[in-house]
């Protein structure tokens, strides 16, 4: 029989699988001999079990009391006793940290008898009051499901009613009152009554639990996340230890370093006389963690010594939640702490010069998204003007959009392509639909380790918390700061790495690290530590990094960013804008003479630009993609030239014989489905003439690249290949175009002649084709494509967010390659073409070049090189050296 319940002195970190990333780290800090309260871990075996049936697991209720009944005894209480009763918390927690889960539920085991019990063996009835209020409030709402908005209702109108600024100035008989209240807020919205029965306390609790992992929230965290939808969640019942026992009690979250920026030394929040929930939900404003060393200095030097333990233990930063109860320490969570993507190389970099990890565990612990979120424009200090209001810079960025005061109306700008701010006074995980939407966050309340900073960090948001000068009115759908009422839907700016909240929209201006890229000026701090990463991961990657670029400045910009040649040049960018007509002239044209004059003027057009794109990357790749799209989209649109042309005859103006010569032409080449028709090699093939200029145009340019002295090398890439036939007939025309240029320049002209595979059946035959190509470079948009039969285009707006939804995809095949069917093609193309041609090089040219998950796969299967856009080349750098260092251990900062 599975095993689905754990204590804690049985598990460890290597079993965040089965215990959840919490379990084990509860686990992992009770081997350690840390201060942890008693507890157990019910299995994410148990989840997947429930889940899969609707009901619990055989064997697990009997479980789960024998675990109870040893911690009763270890702990010398029995749950809702009633003169001194043994309370618990359940806690979710899933192999990954999910802001989407169900919230906490502490003081399982009060009720009207044993909340008496507790009142006189702690010697204080207002601490037992407060207890069952929170336990009533958390339970009616994750369990019963009766709005929080309800509680949080009642309790604002009795401390409005008493004239209590915050909880803490209700006495006993207020919240005994209040405790009364909730009660009839249950009955009154459920039908029944809160249950007085411990043990049915705990079973709905940990079955609310096992249902809460598909709850909407969890689910769209998951799908922005990418997390697996099978996993499931652990829960951890763990014996009760009080922070609002008095002054002398707390509880706080702490960081073994500032997970904003990375530096060193403990960081955190701390609230005098409150229970955990109280910090991250941002009730009231926390204290810095140093202030505990004045308000506690043993409960500081002791929690000093634990976050030193943990980090050595660890060797990364540390999160960890800790209640002090009545002096005494305890601590109740840790892991590997979320951090900013300036934090994290940071972070990555310090860890490494102390010698607590390798270079190569620092590479591992640093992303391409973080990397591309630190290239992201920062606001222009000189432009900033006086800030409306100033809080905690909780995730660092610059974001300017609309100020929005609920989730739902974020989501709904959002949608219709705004960019918006949410505005709260705290954020809950109901919130968080409206923080996915949302470009910032701003709290009114809550510091650094509130539940909007965790989350927004976690996401790469930006988030400013306890802006205390911003009166959030959520009713009006305003906020009041320095004398400024901004109402919902005003421009304001948001500084996250300051903490400031502007009116209007405040310029940008690029960030340091772009700036590097750009000029290769380092400096001490953040750039230096990205140099540091991009330098290893340059020196131990084994695929090369070539950017998609059309024009010299891009080919420039790309090689500044470190591109090693051009991996895709798209010719057909080149006929657009006053070429255009050029290319009208010669699609009309009527005579073989007609086309040889269009062509003809086309050649030293391109030429020129190929020069200039070969200078730019001169001793490097550069990979021209003979002419690909149908000639169609040269012309103008069909149902516009017809409707100029009728209106024309309409107003007795006469016909435009160049308009109708369009017109016939259009409709002519009109096509159902172009993307599938003559385009590519087959235009190249019935166009006479039309590659013969092209690679003369690039046969020249080399020529006069050399004669300049410079090394130019072209590649021609033909595209579109379905049969070996056609890539044959193509190359000996290239051959020979090739051939006849070195004769009448003198200059030897060899250029490599290859292909795209973005055809099934051209990967397919891959073997057969690698006998006629030099290169092959794969076309992933397109094989994706016409391996899915999506019109991209079509399908992303039609119902692509709906396949999302239903879990048919984790993530667009489009943004991520699709490994089960995309990538078998391109494994099957790799082995085939390799076994035919040993030497044969291997790229590939699709957006997919750029995506960081993308990569490490064309890394696994045998690609030379990846090639994307010219900003997207640093990342592309930094996660082929990720890709290379499979195996290295790494922290999960999920």
């Amino acid at each position: 029989m599975d095993q689905y319940v754990y204590a804690f002195t049985e598990g460890g970190r290597d079993m965040a699988g089965l215990l959840g990333g919490k379990g084990a780290n509860l686990a992992e800090m009770t081997r350690l001999g840390l201060p942890v309260p008693l507890g157990f871990t019910v299995t994410t075996e148990a989840c997947r079990a429930y889940l899969s049936t609707g009901a619990e697991p055989d064997g697990l209720a009997d479980e789960i009391a024998a675990h109870l009944t040893a911690l009763e005894r270890e702990s010398g209480r029995r749950l809702g006793q009633a003169d001194d009763p043994l309370l618990l918390s359940v806690r979710s927690g899933a192999r990954f940290s999910m802001p989407g889960m169900m919230e906490t539920i502490l003081d399982i085991g009060l009720t009207d008898d044993s909340v008496r019990g507790l009142a006189k063996a702690s010697g204080s009835e207002r601490f037992a009051f407060d207890s069952y209020r929170r336990l009533i409030q958390m339970f009616g709402s994750t369990v019963m499901g009766v709005d929080s908005a309800v509680f949080e209702g009642a309790l604002s109108r009795l401390k409005e009613s008493r004239g209590a600024p915050d909880d803490l100035h209700l006495d006993a008989a207020d919240l005994a009152r209040l405790v009364e209240t909730y009660k009839v807020l249950i009955r009154e919205r459920t039908g029944e009554p809160f249950p007085q029965d411990p043990a049915e306390q705990l079973r709905r609790s940990i079955l609310a639990v096992f249902a809460s992992w598909n709850s909407e929230r969890a689910r769209l965290y998951r799908r922005r996340e990418r997390i697996a939808d099978d996993l499931g969640t652990a829960i951890n019942v763990q014996r009760m230890v009080f922070g609002n026992l008095g002054p002398d009690s707390g509880s706080g979250v702490a960081f073994t370093r500032d997970p904003a920026t990375g530096r060193p030394g403990p960081y955190g929040d701390y609230l005098s006389n409150a229970q955990g929930e109280d910090v991250v939900a941002g009730i009231r404003n926390t204290v810095p963690l140093t202030e505990l060393q004045r308000l506690d200095p043993p409960s500081y030097a002791r929690l000093r010594e634990h976050l030193a333990t943990l980090e050595a233990h660890y060797r990364d930063l540390c999160d960890i939640e800790f209640t002090i109860e009545r002096g005494t320490l305890w601590m109740l969570q840790t892991r590997v702490g979320k951090r900013t993507a300036e934090a994290a190389f940071a972070l990555a970099a310090a860890l490494a010069d102390e010698g607590i990890i390798t270079p190569d565990e620092a590479l591992a612990r640093v992303g391409g998204e973080g990397l591309a979120r630190l290239m992201f424009p920062r606001f222009d200090a000189s432009a900033v003007g006086v800030a409306l209001a100033n809080g905690l810079p909780a995730s660092p960025g610059a974001a300017v959009g609309a100020a929005v005061f609920d989730c739902a109306e974020a989501v709904r700008r959002a949608a219709a392509g705004e960019s918006v701010v949410l505005v709260r006074q705290e954020t809950t995980p109901d919130d968080l639909p409206g923080m996915v939407a949302a470009q910032a966050v701003v709290t009114s309340r809550g510091g650094k380790t509130s539940h909007a900073a965790v989350v927004a960090r976690g996401m790469g948001k930006v988030c400013v918390c306890g802006a205390e000068q911003l009166d959030v009115d959520l009713n009006g759908r305003r906020f009041t700061a320095s004398g400024v009422t901004v109402e919902e839907g005003t421009v304001i700016s948001v500084d996250g790495s300051t903490g400031a909240v502007y009116a209007g929209a405040v310029p940008l201006v690029d960030s340091v690290v772009m700036r590097y890229f750009e000029t290769g000026e380092g400096s001490a701090g953040l750039v230096d530590a990205v140099a540091r990463a991009m330098g290893h991961a340059d020196a131990v990657r084994r695929m090369e990094v070539r950017a998609n670029a059309d024009t010299p400045e891009d080919a420039a910009r790309a090689r500044r960013f470190g591109a090693q040649g051009i991996g895709l040049c798209r010719t057909e960018h080149m006929f657009l804008g006053d070429r255009r007509q050029l290319v009208e002239a010669m699609i009309l044209a009527r005579t073989g003479e007609d086309r040889e004059r269009a062509l003809e003027a086309l050649l030293p057009l391109q030429r020129q630009d190929f020069v200039g794109i070969l200078a730019a990357m001169d001793g490097l790749p550069v990979t021209i993609r003979l002419l690909d799209p149908p000639l169609h989209e040269f012309l103008p649109d069909r149902t516009e030239l017809a409707v100029r042309l009728a209106a024309a005859e309409a107003h007795g103006d006469g016909t435009s014989e160049h308009d109708a010569e369009l017109l016939d032409a259009v409709n002519r080449m009109h096509e159902e489905n172009p993307m599938l028709g003559l385009r590519g090699v087959r235009l190249g093939l019935v166009a006479p003439g039309l590659v013969a200029m092209q690679v003369r145009a690039i046969a020249e340019a080399v020529v006069e690249r050399k004669r300049a002295g410079g090394d130019p090398r072209a590649e021609i890439m033909v595209p579109l290949i379905d049969t070996v036939e056609e890539l044959r007939l193509v190359r000996e025309e290239v051959e020979q175009v090739l051939a006849e240029v070195s004769a009448a320049s003198g200059v030897p002209v060899a250029c490599p002649v290859g292909t795209m595979i973005e055809l099934p059946r051209a990967a397919l035959t891959a073997g057969d084709i690698a006998r006629e190509a030099e290169f092959f470079s794969f076309g992933t948009n397109d094989l994706t494509q016409t391996t899915w039969g999506f019109s991209r285009d079509d399908v992303e707006a039609a119902f692509f967010s709906a396949y999302l939804d239903k879990g048919i995809f984790k993530v667009s095949p489009f943004e991520t390659i699709d490994r089960e069917g995309v990538g078998r093609l391109v494994e099957i193309a790799v082995a085939e073409g390799r076994a035919a041609r040993a030497e044969l090089k291997i790229g590939v040219c699709g957006e997919h070049g750029g995506d960081p998950e993308s990569i490490a796969f064309f890394h696994a299967a045998g690609l030379d090189y990846v090639s994307c856009s010219p900003f997207r080349v640093p990342v592309a750098r930094l996660e082929a050296g990720r890709a290379a260092l499979s195996g290295t251990d790494t922290s999960d900062t999920r």
